[in-house]
């Protein structure tokens, strides 16, 4: 593309003092960047300074062939136009934010038999509304726990009002078919009421109410209804559990973003009644600033600024700062009529919320810079590694996980191109072979798995792994043998002398053919990772079938822990299960149980 020839030196000597907005255009009369300032002329110079320019902001100098200008009564109102035109141009150098939906809200209908459901935009039906959620994907999760916990309806008024005989959702205990009067108007009303206690965030208050409720059904042999209240309680608590956010107020919006070379990321928390109700992840398109305060500042501008319907919280709580948070601060005022708070140095639980979105932010990121392309140049160079005709599609590999021969499970993992192929994985638990027998176990995991594609269930992979040396090697090929499969790429990886990654020994298709590839071979990458994966999906499954066999009695284990408050312990959490789901914060909550025995709880709960 030419360099155009824009005239600087001439634009600048009559450009305005005041603050406005710009606007720069190629040759082509195209919008290539919008921007505002304080002072136009100030800062519009600084674009065309012959040094000191970031390589992106050079690049659209050099595209420049026209700057116009707006000049507003103060920077509030630039801030606000600036909004509107990147909302409506999208110019490709400003960072722009993707999604530009409403919140949405939980809606509770009005009547005798009201309905939970989704809602965006306008809020014009009679009922309740609760929120705003980060995103959709958060009110399914809450609604699904409301449905399996109080049974109120989810499905449309129509389908409701039609209905002559039980749906399927009160067949599966997920409805109680007011539809068909199964179901009195004040049951059902108290159903609606505990929903809505959640909604509203007092989950301790519901989990003390359910768990009374409990105890009286229990006092008067109604079994049925206390195993009830102990599911509703147990699915409550889990929720409190999941967020161990506890402790905190208000209605507070946490945003952190991460930017590196390969782009940026922005986490959204969203907190309403000191309850965190889930978080996004966002991924503007970052054309010109470099800095994480920068990508920030936009995103709250067109974030906040962006939509009419868009309800601002009490606080925001930020990973940065910017200069310009004070006029964003008045534009806000301006158009939503309310003020709001910008903090950045919090402590105690406003810390912990800013740091988990600090930690979401960079992990989304760092999976999404693990490109496929990427993967698919390891693939590319394992396929020139084990000299191949074509890129294998499908990679499976097998490990065997036990300990001194107890409990044995053996995993097969499955990479393609694209990643790994979760819904493939499977575990196999390894029985009537002897203990610590590791090739015996490999042979039956082999079999099992193969012999179902021999039946037509399942794809055969393209090479196929082990993890080990030439004896399970040897043992695949045995397998292959007896299920007379041929043509099957095998390769074995064990572990070098001295057990250290980079060093391991490669068989391929027999022990005869030994080598091993470089360190920094993306081939030998690609074999960790698959290799790496297997062993920690073996590893998961082993504990698991472990942990089952040994959990009869673990709390009679824990020093301090008595008759009583095994009692209390099980009445609080609703069960055992439910209790070895709980963090440390949460079960010292619990009556009566310290921070140091809360530990000792845990760590005895979940010991090796």
């Amino acid at each position: 593309m030419a360099v155009t020839t824009f005239d600087a030196v001439a634009f600048l000597a009559s450009c305005s003092g005041r603050p406005g907005v710009y606007r720069m255009l190629d040759e082509d009369g195209k919008l290539l960047y919008v921007g505002k300032a304080k002072n136009l002329k100030k800062r519009l110079s600084s674009y065309f300074r012959k040094t000191g320019l970031a390589p992106k902001t050079a690049a659209l100098v050099a595209r420049i062939a026209q700057v116009e200008t707006t000049i507003t009564a103060n920077e509030t109102e630039a801030l606000l136009l600036e909004q509107t035109l990147i909302k409506q141009w999208r110019p490709p150098y400003n960072i722009l934010l993707r999604d530009d939906k409403s919140y949405p809200y939980v809606f509770l209908s009005a009547g005798d038999f009201p309905r939970l459901s989704i809602h965006r935009g306008a809020k014009k039906e009679p009922g309740r509304y609760f929120g705003p959620y980060p995103s959709a994907g958060a009110i399914r999760e809450s609604l699904a726990l409301l449905q399996k916990a109080f049974f109120v309806r989810q499905c449309e008024d129509s389908y409701f009002r039609n209905r002559t005989r039980p749906c399927l959702q009160h067949q599966i205990r997920r409805c109680k078919a007011p539809c068909v009067d199964l179901v009195s108007r004040e049951e059902y009303a108290q159903d609606v009421r505990h929903s809505v206690m959640f909604l509203e965030g007092r989950s301790n208050a519901l989990a003390e109410e359910l768990s009374r409720e409990m105890e009286a059904a229990a006092g008067r042999l109604d079994f049925e209804r206390a195993a009830q209240l102990r599911d509703q309680m147990a699915l409550v608590r889990r929720v409190q559990d999941q967020q161990s956010m506890e402790g905190g107020t208000g209605d507070v919006d946490i945003v952190a973003a991460i930017v590196s070379p390969g782009g940026a990321c922005v986490n959204l928390i969203t907190v309403r009644g000191g309850r965190v109700l889930g978080s996004k992840n966002f991924f503007p398109q970052v054309a010109i600033e470099e800095g994480s305060s920068d990508v920030l500042l936009a995103f709250l501008e067109q974030y906040y600024l962006g939509s009419a319907e868009r309800e601002l919280p009490g606080e925001l709580i930020v990973n940065a700062v910017h200069e310009d948070f004070d006029t964003l601060l008045d534009a806000l005022a301006e158009l939503k009529g309310r003020e709001l708070a910008i903090s950045h140095r919090v402590r105690a639980t406003r810390a912990r919320w800013l740091q988990l979105a600090v930690t979401n932010a960079e992990q989304a990121l760092g999976a999404r810079l693990a490109s496929r392309q990427q993967l698919s140049a390891r693939f590319e160079a394992l396929a020139e590694a084990l000299a191949l005709d074509e890129v294998p599609m499908r990679l499976e590999c097998f490990d065997i996980s036990h300990s001194s021969g107890e409990a044995t499970v053996a995993s097969c993992v499955v990479f393609g191109p694209e990643g790994p192929l979760k819904s493939d994985y499977r575990r196999y638990n390894i029985e009537g072979v002897t203990a610590g027998d590791d090739y015996a176990a490999m042979h039956q995991a082999l079999t099992r798995r193969l012999s179902k594609v021999k039946e037509g269930d399942g794809k055969l992979p393209d090479i196929l792994l082990v993890d080990g040396g030439k004896g399970q090697l040897n043992m695949a090929r045995e397998v292959l043998e007896e299920l007379a499969i041929p043509g099957l790429t095998l390769l074995g990886v064990a572990k070098g002398v001295t057990r250290k990654p980079g060093f391991e020994t490669l068989y391929l298709n027999d022990p005869e053919h030994e080598f091993a590839l470089p360190a920094d071979s993306p081939a030998l990458h690609l074999i960790q990772q698959i290799r790496d994966e297997a062993h920690r999906f073996a590893i998961t499954g082993h504990r698991a079938r472990r942990g089952k066999a040994r959990r009869t009695s673990s709390l009679e284990d824990v020093a301090g822990v008595g008759p009583k408050r095994r009692r209390e312990l099980l009445k609080h959490f609703g069960g055992l299960q439910e209790l070895q789901r709980a963090s440390v914060d949460e079960i010292a909550k619990a009556p009566g149980i310290s921070k140091k025995l809360a530990e000792a709880i845990y760590a005895t709960l979940h010991s090796e």
